[in-house]
Protein backbone atom coordinates (compact mmCIF):
# COMPACT_ATOMS: atom_id res chain seq x y z
CA UNK A 1 0.00 0.00 0.00
CA UNK A 2 1.38 3.37 -1.02
CA UNK A 3 1.07 6.06 1.62
CA UNK A 4 -0.13 9.53 0.74
CA UNK A 5 2.45 12.08 1.95
CA UNK A 6 1.74 15.81 1.98
CA UNK A 7 4.52 18.32 2.58
CA UNK A 8 3.52 21.80 3.74
CA UNK A 9 6.35 24.31 3.44
CA UNK A 10 5.78 27.20 5.82
CA UNK A 11 7.55 30.54 5.73
CA UNK A 12 7.87 33.86 7.50
CA UNK A 13 6.33 34.29 10.93
CA UNK A 14 3.98 31.65 12.27
CA UNK A 15 1.48 33.78 14.18
CA UNK A 16 -2.28 33.83 14.65
CA UNK A 17 -3.08 34.66 11.01
CA UNK A 18 -0.62 32.18 9.53
CA UNK A 19 -1.67 29.67 12.21
CA UNK A 20 -5.27 29.82 10.99
CA UNK A 21 -4.01 29.20 7.44
CA UNK A 22 -2.00 26.23 8.72
CA UNK A 23 -5.07 24.75 10.41
CA UNK A 24 -7.02 25.07 7.14
CA UNK A 25 -4.19 23.49 5.11
CA UNK A 26 -3.87 20.61 7.57
CA UNK A 27 -7.65 20.14 7.61
CA UNK A 28 -7.73 20.05 3.80
CA UNK A 29 -4.82 17.61 3.64
CA UNK A 30 -6.45 15.29 6.17
CA UNK A 31 -9.79 15.53 4.36
CA UNK A 32 -8.03 14.63 1.11
CA UNK A 33 -6.71 11.43 2.67
CA UNK A 34 -3.11 12.27 3.61
CA UNK A 35 -1.56 9.43 5.61
CA UNK A 36 1.49 11.48 6.56
CA UNK A 37 1.93 15.25 6.89
CA UNK A 38 5.35 16.85 6.95
CA UNK A 39 5.60 20.47 8.05
CA UNK A 40 8.81 21.93 6.66
CA UNK A 41 9.76 24.96 8.77
CA UNK A 42 12.96 25.80 6.88
CA UNK A 43 11.73 29.30 5.96
CA UNK A 44 9.98 30.06 9.28
CA UNK A 45 11.84 32.84 11.09
CA UNK A 46 9.73 33.10 14.25
CA UNK A 47 6.81 31.36 15.98
CA UNK A 48 4.70 33.22 18.53
CA UNK A 49 2.35 31.63 21.07
CA UNK A 50 -0.54 31.61 18.59
CA UNK A 51 1.65 29.86 16.04
CA UNK A 52 2.73 27.31 18.61
CA UNK A 53 -0.93 26.74 19.43
CA UNK A 54 -1.61 26.22 15.73
CA UNK A 55 1.12 23.55 15.57
CA UNK A 56 -0.41 21.73 18.54
CA UNK A 57 -3.87 22.06 16.98
CA UNK A 58 -2.52 20.69 13.69
CA UNK A 59 -1.09 17.71 15.54
CA UNK A 60 -4.44 17.06 17.23
CA UNK A 61 -6.27 17.28 13.90
CA UNK A 62 -3.84 14.83 12.35
CA UNK A 63 -4.11 12.37 15.26
CA UNK A 64 -7.91 12.52 15.19
CA UNK A 65 -7.76 11.53 11.51
CA UNK A 66 -5.15 8.79 12.10
CA UNK A 67 -2.65 10.84 10.10
CA UNK A 68 0.96 11.06 11.22
CA UNK A 69 2.41 14.56 11.47
CA UNK A 70 6.13 15.32 11.48
CA UNK A 71 8.19 18.51 11.46
CA UNK A 72 11.51 19.15 9.75
CA UNK A 73 14.07 21.87 9.11
CA UNK A 74 13.61 23.86 12.30
CA UNK A 75 15.95 26.87 12.44
CA UNK A 76 18.08 27.43 15.53
CA UNK A 77 16.00 30.48 16.46
CA UNK A 78 12.74 28.52 16.30
CA UNK A 79 14.31 25.54 18.08
CA UNK A 80 15.11 27.82 21.04
CA UNK A 81 11.37 28.39 21.43
CA UNK A 82 10.71 24.64 21.62
CA UNK A 83 13.44 23.77 24.14
CA UNK A 84 12.01 25.34 27.31
CA UNK A 85 8.58 23.78 26.76
CA UNK A 86 8.29 20.50 28.66
CA UNK A 87 7.50 17.39 26.59
CA UNK A 88 7.59 19.30 23.29
CA UNK A 89 9.92 16.66 21.89
CA UNK A 90 7.32 14.02 22.77
CA UNK A 91 4.54 15.91 21.01
CA UNK A 92 6.40 16.54 17.76
CA UNK A 93 8.79 14.17 16.06
CA UNK A 94 11.29 16.37 14.25
CA UNK A 95 13.90 15.77 11.58
CA UNK A 96 16.88 17.84 10.46
CA UNK A 97 15.50 18.15 6.91
CA UNK A 98 13.31 16.42 4.32
CA UNK A 99 16.12 14.04 3.39
CA UNK A 100 16.39 12.75 6.95
CA UNK A 101 12.59 12.42 7.10
CA UNK A 102 12.65 10.39 3.87
CA UNK A 103 15.38 8.10 5.20
CA UNK A 104 13.90 7.58 8.66
CA UNK A 105 10.16 7.46 7.88
CA UNK A 106 9.42 6.80 4.24
CA UNK A 107 12.18 4.26 3.65
CA UNK A 108 10.68 2.13 6.42
CA UNK A 109 7.20 2.06 4.92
Amino acid sequence: MKLSVTVLELSGILDGIRGNELRREVGNSVANGADILLLDLKEVKFIDSSGLGALVSAMQMARNANTKLFICSISDQVRMLFEPIPKMDRIFQTFADQDEFNRQVLARQ
